[in-house]
C-alpha cells in the first residue's frame, strides 16, 4: 500500500511539479494539494482519511508555516510533517522543527533525495540530512549522551533562535569558547550542523519543544 502525501505551497507551478515527481515514486502518491494554510485545514476536514505525510511551505500568505504546523500537530497528531523551503537559515529550521516538523527539506533538492526523505519519514518518523543511516543505527544502540552542566546550558540555548554571539553573551563567555562547546557537541552527537544538533536533542528528549 502506497504512502499518501499532501503538499501545501502558494506557488501553484511548484506545487504541481513536486506532485508530479512524488507520483512517480513507486511507494507514494499525492492525495491532497493546498495553496495555503486555510485551504489545507478545509481540505483536511473534507477527506475521510488524512495523508500520512504533509510537505509544508515555510512562507505562505494568511498563515505562516510554523503556525500551520502547530495547528495540524494538535488536530491531527498522526500526520508526519516536513517543512519545504528555499531558506536554510537556522532560525527558520528551528522554528519549523519546534512547531512539529520531523524534517526540513530544501526546494532545490534532487528528486531522488526527496524519495529517500519520504521513505525515512515513513519508516523512522523523521529525516535528518546531516546524519547518515549508519550513524542513526549506532545512536539507537548507545547509552544516553553524558552532558556537563555548561554543555547542557549551551545545548538549550542552541535550540533557540539566538545567534552564537547572543549565546556567548548570555553565558558570559567569549565567542571562541562557545564555538568550542559547539564543536564538542557536534562530536558527541555525531552531527555536522546546528540543525542536526537540534534534531538529535529533540529525538533524544534532551530538550522539550
Amino acid at each position: 500500500m502506497k504512502g499518501t502525501i499532501g503538499i501545501v505551497d502558494d506557488q501553484q507551478l511548484f506545487l504541481k511539479t513536486v506532485g508530479m515527481f512524488v507520483d512517480t515514486f513507486p511507494d507514494f502518491q499525492v492525495v491532497l494539494y493546498a495553496t495555503d494554510g486555510q485551504d489545507l485545514l478545509k481540505r483536511l476536514q473534507a477527506v475521510k482519511s488524512p495523508p500520512d505525510i504533509l510537505l509544508i511551505d515555510v512562507n505562505m500568505p494568511f498563515m505562516e508555516g510554523a503556525e500551520l504546523v502547530a495547528k495540524i500537530k494538535e488536530a491531527y497528531p498522526s500526520i508526519k510533517m516536513a517543512a519545504l523551503s528555499m531558506m536554510d537559515d537556522s532560525q527558520n529550521v528551528i522554528k519549523m522543527i519546534k512547531a512539529g516538523c520531523c524534517a526540513y527539506l530544501l526546494k532545490n533538492m534532487n528528486p531522488n533525495d526527496l524519495e529517500v526523505a519520504l521513505k525515512e519519514i515513513m519508516v523512522r518518523g523523521y529525516y535528518n540530512t546531516h546524519v547518515t543511516n549508519i550513524v542513526y543505527h549506532e545512536l539507537f544502540s548507545k547509552q544516553p549522551i553524558d552532558l556537563k552542566d555548561r554543555e547542557r546550558e549551551f545545548l538549550e540555548l542552541a535550540c533557540s533562535d539566538l545567534t552564537y554571539q547572543q549565546i556567548a553573551d548570555k553565558m558570559f563567555l567569549s565567542i571562541k569558547t562557545v564555538h568550542g562547546y559547539r564543536a564538542a557537541l557536534f562530536e558527541k552527537f555525531q552531527v555536522k550542523s546546528r540543525v542536526g544538533l537540534v534534531l538529535e536533542a529533540i529525538r533524544q528528549n534532551l530538550i522539550s519543544v
